[in-house]
């Protein structure tokens, strides 16, 4: 397993400040192959291609189509990156630490310097004659969360680097009890060579991961057959008649219709025995009830409907406030502020003063002594 790292910047336009975005497929096909990754953070900056390709790719040159957009100008460009991917079985690497940097991102961890610098800390605290970079995947691609915009916070990158030696006793510190226990905690173990790394690269020590190849023992799955993938020959197909058998639908009628209507008419019959057939009736009542409460029901109801037939046939006196009246000092009649042929819901309860002035005229006396009106 070999990790390829590649810069992608295809500068489209006279200007180089222009923003441009790259779009990565495998040549004859919409995406790119399952191994390999492509980012791009903003269409300022330079897109990466990273990933770690397989043994059975070895052996097999990966074309790779990268078409670049000029969004100032709306250029366009394409150009054809060949992977070669190669065996490296000539120099194993049988031991195997993979470490998570909490403050690297991975296009800056892919920069040649950057890389250089981890692996020459590395290379000081283990001390071996071979070092190579394995494998570097992102935070992201491993089920992490997308840190917050503060405090310049990073997604972090984790770095699988492989040796022909055995760790070193620092690196096996992160084994100890002590240092497990203060995992467990969610507390900083204590390493002695993390001030190595700490000038540049803060390692997270409790999510190192410390491998040995030939320990390891390969397990072997038995696959089944997949075979040629071309159904047996069983005939040809025979299709169903285009004739149908005609289906009697009597039955299904009596379940769905017949049998609830029943139900409904015999709870109807019960129903209406229960409220016509089994009533007490009036006479019932009479014979049940006391013959002295029967007397004072009878006298009750024969003097009501006396004083009823009493109401209906008295005269009625009008009130005097409807009668006509004489005017004390002229002797004319008035007429009643409220006639019979009106309405006296209809009618005011007082009059205006204007009204009553034309209505009733008051004669004065003159200073001779004589009346006038």
């Amino acid at each position: 397993m070999v990790s390829v790292g590649v810069f992608v910047g295809l500068i489209v336009g006279d200007s180089s400040n222009d923003p441009i975005t790259f779009n990565t497929n495998l040549k004859g096909y919409p995406d790119r192959p399952g191994w390999l990754r492509y980012i791009q953070r903003t269409p300022h900056s330079d897109g990466v291609l990273y990933g770690s390709p397989a043994s059975e790719h070895v052996g097999k040159p990966t074309i790779i189509e990268i078409t670049a957009y000029n969004k100032r100008t709306f250029e366009t460009a394409r150009h054809n990156l060949v992977i070669n991917i190669m065996s490296t079985e000539e120099f194993p690497l049988p031991y195997q630490a993979e470490f998570f940097i909490k403050n690297m991102n991975v296009e800056e961890m892919l920069a040649s310097e950057v890389l250089g610098d981890f692996l020459g800390a590395v290379k000081n605290v283990w001390q071996p004659e071979r070092l190579n970079a394995i494998n570097i995947t992102s935070a992201l691609d491993r089920g992490g969360r997308v840190p917050l915009p503060i405090n310049d916070l990073k997604e972090g990158v984790y770095v699988m680097v492989g040796a022909d030696v055995q760790f070193s006793s620092c690196l096996r510190e992160v084994e100890t009890p002590q240092n497990q226990l203060r995992c467990s905690q969610e507390m900083e173990p204590v390493i002695s060579c993390d001030k190595k790394f700490r000038a540049q690269f803060h390692i997270d020590w409790c999510k190192i991961s410390l491998v040995d190849i030939t320990k390891v023992v390969p397990v072997h799955s038995n696959r089944p057959d997949p075979g040629t993938g071309v159904l047996p020959d069983i005939g040809e197909y025979n299709p169903p008649s285009e004739s149908l058998k005609n289906r009697d639908y009597f039955a299904d009628f009596l379940i769905t219709l017949a049998v609830p209507s029943a139900v409904a008419m015999v709870l109807f019959i019960i129903l209406a025995y229960s409220m016509c057939c089994r009533r007490e009736g009036v006479q019932k009542r009479n014979m049940q009830t006391p013959d002295i409460q029967l007397v004072h029901h009878s006298s009750i109801q024969k003097s009501t409907k006396e004083l009823r037939s009493m109401s209906k046939n008295r005269e009625i006196s009008w009130p005097l406030s409807t009668l006509p009246v004489f005017h004390p000092v002229s002797g004319e009649v008035v007429p009643p502020i409220h006639p019979d042929s009106y309405e006296t819901t209809s009618m005011l309860l007082m009059q205006t003063q204007t009204n009553l002035q034309n209505q009733i005229q008051i004669p004065q006396q003159q200073s001779s002594g004589k009346w006038y009106s």
